[in-house]
């Protein structure tokens, strides 16, 4: 274990502080929500990567922070250290919300389309693009609807009308919590400076060097972030934000900064 360096361990005291705050109060409002939801405060912007959802997202994340982020601030000073964290905290909240807009875009263009011709085919543009158990009715109710549509009745393509309403409206509402993009951009700088050095999950307990661990893990949250399975809750363009921010930090700094990144 490192020795836990000073913004490292600020950073570890706020997320430990904002964690009981919301354990106490239930403060939803400290999440990040998409921009047009009615739950969407700019302040979020700043309070979202300091929460957290239950004790194990803190816990993995704070063990991580200690790992890779105290070996970082050893390396480029405090000052650097905490720019880079927050610009890569932002960029995953930049990334998160961009992808965010042109997956709720795209759904709201195929609803328009069902609302100006409402036949079989611009409704199941729609859900077939959903995970069934994130609709609001079960799969049952989502056949039936199908084939009254199919046979033109008016009230169902009303109700059915509604339930896309309700589905956007429900997507827009999800929250996003967590310092995992700024954790993502700890790793992947962690992986630049250290590539040899050696990295594993607890799950697979085999040493993995960083410059293999990292394009691996990377593919795989681009992976899963495109499928959107519905099992998974994970916002994983955040990842993918902090770290192509991260990468673009140091990659400027590379080229123009006087001190050795």
């Amino acid at each position: 274990m490192p020795r836990i360096t000073d913004v490292v361990k600020h950073l570890l005291f706020l997320n430990i502080i904002m964690f009981l705050i919301d354990l106490t109060f239930n403060t939803n409002m400290l999440a990040l929500y998409y921009p047009y939801s009615d739950n969407f405060m700019p302040v979020q912007i700043v309070t979202h990567f300091f929460m957290h959802a239950n004790f194990p997202h803190l816990f993995f994340n704070m063990f991580a922070m200690v790992m890779f982020g105290s070996a970082l601030e050893a390396l480029w000073g405090p000052q650097r250290f905490l720019f880079y964290y927050l610009v890569c905290a932002f960029g995953a909240a930049i990334l998160h919300t961009t992808y965010s807009y042109i997956e709720i875009s795209h759904l709201q263009s195929l609803m328009e389309a069902f609302q100006s011709q409402p036949v079989y085919e611009n409704f199941w543009a729609f859900f077939n693009e959903t995970p069934l158990p994130d609709i609001p009715e079960n799969e049952s109710v989502f056949k039936e609807l199908s084939r009254e549509i199919r046979n033109g009745n008016t009230t169902v393509i009303a109700q059915s009308y509604v339930e896309m309403q309700e589905y956007l409206e429900n997507k827009m509402d999800i929250p996003v919590v967590g310092a995992s993009g700024a954790i993502y951009g700890l790793l992947l700088g962690f992986g630049m400076k250290f590539p040899n050095a050696e990295l594993m999950l607890l799950f697979f307990p085999v040493p993995i060097k960083a410059k293999y661990f990292i394009p691996v893990l990377m593919l795989g949250e681009l992976i899963l972030g495109v499928n959107s399975f519905s099992w998974d809750n994970i916002a994983h363009f955040a990842h993918l934000g902090g770290a192509l921010a991260g990468f673009l930090l140091i990659m400027y700094w590379r080229k123009f900064s006087a001190n050795p990144w």
